[in-house]
């Protein structure tokens, strides 16, 4: 591992600055998948990382129709809110079947969105060919073993999957991601946040360098909507998913008014 220098932002605002001037910058949160990428895996080695885990973006609050939720709320303080049980239950179960209690209790709700994939050939230095980790290098997995990655939403470059389970019950209720750039304030839909490799899969997002992440908009379902988060996965604990997918329906006398539904898919 390169050495790096850790400094601490004391507002959103100084946060992007610092990042977004420097090409070698990175953001900090909860850490769980940028440790591996640099001291487990070794594949990426900013100069400088900027911990945005003291910002006031650690909040959760509700309306009649929206939750909002501060990016650098926790897994496991989104999982144990009380709305998104009640009108959200499907958002709950796909953060309960994420990962172990230990890593909802640091990994951020921002940081989940934004989690490298775990492809086998991406987080392996030694792997030449991953045009995801270093462009115009080719695909190992397209050629290699391929099991748990996508079929769907996949090119001839990068057949590489998003590893959040969370994403997939965010994107079936048209969640919005609020993002901070040097510019100010804008507002994407999640449904148009990730990018497909086409002939690009370095570029995963449409997220410029230095902008940040700081809050979600959740639309909340009817009360007497049903919803639904099926993963399916070699173990039952601690496993990433080989098929998932979230529905949830609205109902009105026995007749469906609304149907949302996303799945994420592999061999």
């Amino acid at each position: 591992m390169r050495p790096f220098e850790c400094v601490r932002a004391t507002d959103p605002a100084q946060a992007v600055a610092m990042v977004a001037v420097d090409p070698a910058a990175a953001y900090l949160a909860g850490g769980t998948t940028q440790v591996d990428l640099m001291l487990k895996d070794g594949i990426v080695s900013p100069q400088r990382l900027v911990d945005v885990t003291r910002l006031p973006l650690n909040w959760i609050t509700a309306t009649a129709s929206a939750i909002r939720v501060g990016a650098t709320t926790t897994m496991e303080e989104l999982a144990a809110d009380p709305t998104i049980s009640e009108r959200l239950p499907f958002v709950r179960d796909a953060l309960l079947l994420s990962a172990s209690v230990q890593l909802r209790n640091m990994a951020t709700i921002g940081g989940n969105l934004l989690q490298r994939t775990r492809c086998r050939y991406f987080r392996d230095p030694t792997v030449e060919a991953c045009n995801k980790r270093q462009p115009g290098t080719g695909c190992g997995a397209v050629t290699g073993a391929a099991r748990m990655h996508a079929i769907l939403g996949a090119s001839a470059n990068c057949i590489a999957l998003h590893a959040s389970d969370l994403a997939v019950t965010l994107v079936a209720l048209d969640t919005i991601v609020h993002i901070l750039s040097p510019g100010g304030m804008r507002q994407v839909p999640l449904t148009e946040f990730y990018v497909e490799p086409g002939a690009t899969p370095q570029i995963e997002n449409v997220l410029a360098h230095g902008e940040l992440i700081t809050e979600i908009e959740i639309p909340l379902l009817p009360p007497d909507a049903r919803s639904a988060y099926l993963k399916v996965r070699d173990r039952t604990s601690y496993e990433f998913a080989l098929t998932s997918a979230g529905v949830a329906v609205v109902l009105e006398a026995g007749v469906t008014r609304a149907l949302h539904t996303v799945t994420g898919t592999t061999p």
